[in-house]
């Protein structure tokens, strides 16, 4: 496939305009920039794009951000470069303070970042679902500004990987424009980084970093010229180069009226007084255009003058390229006003016959938003700026002319004051014939920093191959086909809520959950066991010259693998899912369950749509959707309180529900009418357990734990009077008194099964009746049972002998020492289904024993 255009039309149309038609055959014909769209598209690795003045970085950034399946953001160092690149600054986005940030303290410690980082709930929810963060113009950010984003995604996203796991693409090219760092800033960083530039970052020297740099020019087509500009980059002027340079030098140079040169300066004021100066030499009446500006749209961000003064004459630059078919202008075309109204601005171009008529274009202040429906990033406009897109043109400073390109400029460069700075001035020119020098070419200003020289150094000597691209690739599905079915995320949330059930277990009433330790089990045991092994099938499997996505036997596996893990969730974890409530009177404690609560819940849903998105094998970018939507639908649920409805208990829950609504009324009506909380009055554990043993005197009101002898004398009466009334409605003779409580002040805090349960249990299993038989006859499950009986074995009540065969003791005390803990998941892991939970958690409850007599602890 030939391209469109030859390279001298390419070269008349504007080298910005042949990409942007030519794109997908650029990509053809350049094999750097084909690689940066491969690594950045279908990989996990941080990118580093380069490459000379006029190579097309920026061109590529907005052609590849309309394409990418990756939920996407762009941001800028400046408003202005933000603006121009689509996106958003750096500051605003991550909310960054101005001035330097100091690693280990100050805005990257964790106490100042929560203070600092106060986000939305939407901003949020689009770095947690980021997959990949584009930095325009790297090379004037900070490596403390890179390391305070790489602090706000690690916090936001609760990843420890280096950027919270976000893919970075940053583009730049480190000869032009340098970051800025004040010396008294500098002094305070200098003990941190190695130098000011973002490729100094910690959190970057942690992560795995391809850089690629473009060689292929699109401005310039004269090769003597590209060379000449090469060595004015690189600072290889022999005396040769610098004189062939300074014949462009013309003392006095004053371009003629329409010839179309634009001076290129280093200071704001200098340009502005050219500028106004050769405006006022014009005669005529000048026009005052004006921008409509709508919304939020900070002044420092206009991308032109709100109000443009010009003048039939004047010389102008057009600032954004044609989006109309004819393609007329692009970004940095020169030409003369020839005609001014409200509506329109007539321009002609030099060498060309007809008037261009130009109209106000909109520039957008946009933020990014998460579609709640799609789980797509998308951009919100925030306010627009609608003005012609001109400007004064017989001078603009080099900062400015930034990825610009001009015909004919004239370069003032003697005040030259940062490193680039000329080799960007002179770079903007397509030929040397267009060139000329207000000034010879100073020796300062011309070459890059030592620090960029050794870093560039690098990339050059360590450009990704081809075998890169696949082993990058291959990692990238890897991973995330592994974390598709890791389920010890999940397992651990799991083991949290059910270690702060059990230790609030007095204060707390769980309704629509059958026994917490049995869940746990059963998640452990049918769930993250079988997944472990299959990840590591599942791992050996994988080909070395196979993707993942592409190797039948693993898209084989892996869809058998999605139908049996979302059965198997919907059986462990509907109750979770949809039953189960919670309710305490101690707000606390039911803030922290009711998080820890939200946290299974999304964890539950967001793996269920992972294995979900494999039904019929695994597409990075379908696994990467499908647990974006999921996140947004947890998040959705999870911003309404866990306790939205009042639970229903079951006969199961509370034998006689009716009395514990009408004992519940009348503590509310207590509570208001005393002016204080509801728990003031009587806990709701209490509550239950007068609604479950229905006393019906003061005596057997005595037995219920909860109940002081303050509360006995203050509603003792009220209390009998309703559980009389209710029992005499229902005719109720007899009734389950409890016994009178044991229970001491340690057991009452620790939340443990109450003692005369765990007698039952023992005393059965004393009786001679296997542990299935006891829990029919008792109504539990067998891990409950179990968890009774290794009680007793770690108080030394129960050898672990009547319970285990000596040989399977010993294959699990082995097992625990080799693993080098008592960890229950090791060793089933390592002995699978040679034992059982049950089994190891008797060894360990007897080694705790041994423990306990060896200090004397019994």
């Amino acid at each position: 496939m030939k391209p469109r255009f030859s390279v001298e039309v390419c070269h008349s149309l504007g080298y910005a305009r042949f990409m942007s038609e030519t794109f997908e055959q650029t990509l053809n014909d350049n094999p750097e920039l084909a690689m940066v769209h491969e690594l950045v598209e279908h990989t996990g690795r941080h990118v580093f794009l380069t490459g000379k003045a006029g190579t097309g970085k920026t061109t590529f950034l907005k052609h590849f951000r309309k394409h990418t399946a990756k939920r996407t953001i762009v941001t800028a160092p400046t408003g202005v470069a933000a603006i121009n690149a689509g996106g958003v600054t750096l500051h605003s986005f991550f909310q960054l303070p101005f001035g330097p940030n100091i690693p280990g303290g100050g805005i990257q410690d964790s106490e100042s970042r929560n203070k600092t980082f106060r986000f939305s709930r939407k901003k949020i929810q689009i770095m947690k679902s980021l997959d990949l963060l584009v930095i325009d113009e790297i090379s004037m950010v900070r490596a403390d500004v890179l390391d305070a984003v790489d602090g706000v995604l690690r916090h936001q996203r609760r990843d420890s990987r280096p950027f919270g796991g976000v893919q970075l693409l940053m583009i730049g090219d480190l000869y032009q424009l340098s970051p800025v760092a004040k010396p008294e800033e500098w002094d305070l960083l200098r003990a941190y980084y190695d130098s000011v530039y973002f490729f100094s970052s910690r959190a970057l020297a942690n992560a795995a970093l391809f850089s690629v740099e473009l060689k292929k020019i699109y401005r310039q087509s004269d090769q003597h010229f590209i060379d000449l500009l090469n060595r004015v980059r690189d600072n290889r002027l022999e005396p040769v180069h610098m004189a062939e340079l300074n014949r462009r030098f013309v003392e006095n140079f004053s371009p003629g009226g329409n010839e179309g040169y634009i001076t290129l300066t280093t200071h704001n004021r200098t340009a502005d007084d050219i500028n106004r100066n050769r405006l006022d030499r014009l005669e005529g009446q000048p026009f005052y255009l004006t921008a409509d500006v709508q919304g939020e749209f900070p002044e420092q961000n206009y991308p032109t003058f709100e109000t443009l003064v010009l003048k039939v004459g004047a010389q102008v630059m057009f600032l954004r390229n044609d989006s109309s078919f004819e393609k007329r202008f692009f970004n940095g075309k020169i030409g003369r006003v020839t005609g001014v109204s409200d509506e329109t601005v007539r321009v002609r171009c030099p060498d060309e016959i007809d008037d261009i008529e130009v109209e106000k274009i909109a520039w957008e202040n946009i933020a990014y938003t998460m579609n709640e429906e799609t789980g797509e990033i998308e951009e919100n406009i925030l306010g627009t700026f609608r003005q012609f897109p001109l400007r004064l043109a017989w001078a603009v400073t080099i900062h400015k002319s930034q990825g610009l390109t001009f015909d004919k400029a004239v370069i003032d460069s003697q005040a030259a004051f940062a490193h680039g700075q000329v080799y960007v001035a002179l770079s903007r020119c397509k030929t040397l014939d267009g060139l000329v020098l207000r000034s010879p070419v100073p020796t300062r200003g011309l070459g890059a920093d030592e620090a960029v020289t050794r870093f560039m150094d690098q990339v050059r000597a360590s450009a990704p191959t081809d075998r890169d691209l696949f082993e990058a690739r291959k990692e990238y599905q890897s991973n995330l086909l592994l974390a598709c079915f890791d389920f010890q995320p999940l397992y651990q949330r799991l083991s949290g809520l059910v270690r702060n059930l059990k230790a609030h277990g007095r204060v707390v009433k769980v309704s629509g959950l059958g026994d917490p330790d049995e869940l746990l089990f059963r998640a452990g045991e049918e769930i993250v066991m079988v997944s472990e092994k299959f990840k590591r099938q599942l791992g050996s499997r994988f080909s070395e010259n196979v993707l993942p996505d592409s190797d039948p036997y693993i898209t084989e596996r892996v869809s058998k693998a999605s139908a049996w893990f979302q059965e198997k969730i919907a059986t462990v974890f509907d109750d979770v899912i949809h039953r189960m409530t919670l309710e305490t009177d101690n707000r606390d404690i039911g803030k922290t369950l009711d998080q820890n609560l939200k946290y299974v819940r999304r964890e539950i849903l967001v793996k269920r749509a992972a294995v979900q998105s494999c039904e019929k094998g695994f597409s990075p970018q379908r696994y990467l959707r499908a647990i974006s939507r999921a996140e947004l639908d947890a998040d959705a649920q999870a911003a309404k309180p866990v306790k939205a409805q009042a639970p229903e208990y079951s006969e199961s829950d509370i034998e006689n529900p009716e009395l514990f609504r009408q004992l519940k009324a009348w503590r509310e009506a207590k509570a208001k009418e005393k002016g204080v909380q509801a728990y003031r009055v009587i806990h709701l554990q209490t509550l239950i357990q007068i609604a479950v043993h229905l006393p019906g005197t003061f005596a057997a009101l005595k037995q219920v734990r909860g109940l002081g002898e303050k509360s006995m004398a203050e509603y003792g009466g009220e209390l009998l009077g309703i559980v009389t009334a209710y029992r005499e409605k229902h005719k109720i003779d007899t009734v389950n008194l409890p016994e009178p409580s044991t229970v001491n002040d340690d057991a009452k805090t620790t939340g443990k099964p109450a003692p005369e349960t765990r007698q039952v249990t023992l005393a059965m299993f004393r009786d001679g009746m296997d542990l299935s038989r006891i829990a029919a006859e008792r109504g539990l499950v067998e891990s409950t049972v179990e968890s009774h009986l290794s009680f007793f074995v770690e108080t030394g009540e129960l050898s672990v002998d009547t319970l285990l065969s000596p040989e399977k003791f010993r294959l699990i005390e082995e097992k625990i020492v080799e693993t080098g803990g008592n960890s229950m998941k090791d060793v089933k892991l390592a002995l699978a289904d040679q034992v059982t939970y049950g089994d190891i958690r008797m060894v360990i409850a007897h080694r705790r024993w041994l423990e306990k007599r060896e200090t004397g602890a019994v």
